[in-house]
């Protein structure tokens, strides 16, 4: 029998008092506690026995770096001819994949995303992660674990779209953190990135990083978050901003014309219009569907892919089979299509979608990022977790050509462009060479 030593003793107590319940709360546990007690009624009569065993909690593992804070390997072969395929390979087969989780959560919506701006934030992560963290976040973007050459290669293909699409990143910190010299070093070379220190102030701090998304996404993307929180430790941005214009001009007369949406609707839309637009047209039997290419200023093009009907099996089809290498083949084989005439009737289309980061993380599998991983390559002296993880794409189509935008943000706490929209499946590639 469990003994009270006085009235004031409050280590043991009824949950319910005044109920049959015997349920008891042990306070202030020691090892002596541990053994058999019965429990009687006020009359003697024994009731229940209870068995109470005792163990020393576990105590956590302390947070530790120890062998972990080397900066990234040096990309030994910068000449290399293999550098710039491979990831290019890797970007088409992430492009695809974040295609087929999107697609499979929203299946009858419009699907917009930046697999270059998402692959840009992951990748400025992946500079600071180590052990199982880094081999997760290499898997998650299609990059192989020996390739050390891929932040070399990511400024490389930065530079190389300058022209027409420009991405930028940035990290915002609290400025009591130290962020390991090596980390920031390597952002500056590889990513052009120089860490700002977080304000002290919420609201300021709203105010400083959504001007920084204004300002790097050309006032196509003006807001990305409505407040910051103040145990925030870390925040990393990616920005994407596309500017093509059309290289056979569109008729500048206002038109507006029929659109059949997948449920078989016809609403009245602006359109763009052109009775003989140069451009080339082919049938891709793998994918059952009409591709036409339209040249774009740069290097840039825009690939329009519209399904054998309006029939929403004939679109599914075609969203199955947009492989990462069916949409690779589909590329080489528009490249040796000549331009032909053709009558073009496209709706003027603006879009400004929010998936949702933080399933697609999950998605990914950086479940991770959330409980325990690995950053001690970006700061040594406490463990990150991931809080938040954001991303909004912007894409329009207008008589001057396509203009697009991407914003992709993960904060941490103590252009392949494709759009679906109704029958129509559009598709800009990040790159002219897929």
């Amino acid at each position: 029998m469990l003994n009270l030593q006085d009235e004031e003793n409050n280590k043991l107590e009824l949950l319910y008092p005044l109920d049959h319940d015997q349920t008891l709360i042990l306070r202030d546990t020691a090892m002596d506690d541990a053994g058999i007690y019965t429990c009687e009624s006020t009359d003697g009569k024994k009731l229940s026995t209870i068995y109470i065993i005792v163990e020393v909690p576990p105590t956590e593992t302390p947070h530790t770096c120890e062998g972990f804070t080397t900066p990234w390997e040096p990309c030994q072969d910068q000449n290399s001819r293999t550098g710039e395929p491979m990831l290019q390979e890797s970007m088409a087969e992430f492009s695809m994949k974040l295609y087929s989780y999107l697609r499979q959560s929203d299946p009858s919506g419009n699907l917009l995303f930046s697999p270059i701006s998402i692959s840009g934030a992951l990748s400025h992560l992946l500079l600071g992660a180590r052990d199982n963290t880094r081999k997760a976040i290499e898997r998650a973007v299609c990059v192989p674990h020996e390739f050390h050459c891929v932040h070399f290669q990511m400024k490389r293909l930065r530079e190389r779209m300058a022209s027409s699409l420009q991405m930028a990143s940035q990290i915002f910190y609290n400025p009591q953190m130290n962020l390991s010299e090596s980390f920031t070093n390597q952002s500056i070379q590889f990513y052009d990135v120089e860490p700002t220190r977080l304000l002290e102030n919420s609201e300021e701090n709203t105010r400083m990083i959504n001007s920084w998304v204004a300002n790097k996404t050309k006032n196509k993307i003006t807001q990305l978050v409505d407040s910051v929180s103040p145990s925030t430790q870390l925040i990393l941005l990616n920005a994407v901003s596309f500017s093509g214009q059309w290289k056979v001009k569109f008729d500048e007369k206002q038109k507006k014309g029929h659109f059949t949406k997948l449920n078989g609707d016809m609403v009245k839309v602006p359109i763009l219009f052109h009775h003989n637009y140069m451009a080339a047209m082919m049938f891709v039997v793998e994918l059952k569907a009409q591709v036409a290419r339209f040249a774009l200023s740069g290097d840039s093009s825009l690939y329009i892919l519209l399904p054998r009907s309006s029939k929403a099996a004939d679109l599914q089809h075609v969203e199955e089979k947009m492989t990462d290498t069916a949409v690779r083949q589909m590329i080489e084989q528009m490249k040796t299509t000549p331009p032909q005439q053709i009558e073009v009737t496209l709706p003027q289309i603006k879009l400004d979608v929010q998936p949702d980061m933080n399933i697609l993380i999950k998605k990914l599998g950086l479940s991770s990022l959330f409980e325990n991983p690995n950053l001690c390559g970006l700061y040594s002296e406490d463990k990150l977790v991931l809080d938040d993880a954001r991303h909004r794409a912007f894409f329009a189509l207008t008589k001057q050509g396509v203009e697009a935008g991407a914003i992709t943000t993960i904060s941490f706490l103590s252009l392949l462009l494709i759009l679906l929209c109704h029958r129509s499946l559009f598709s800009e590639p990040h790159h002219c060479t897929g």
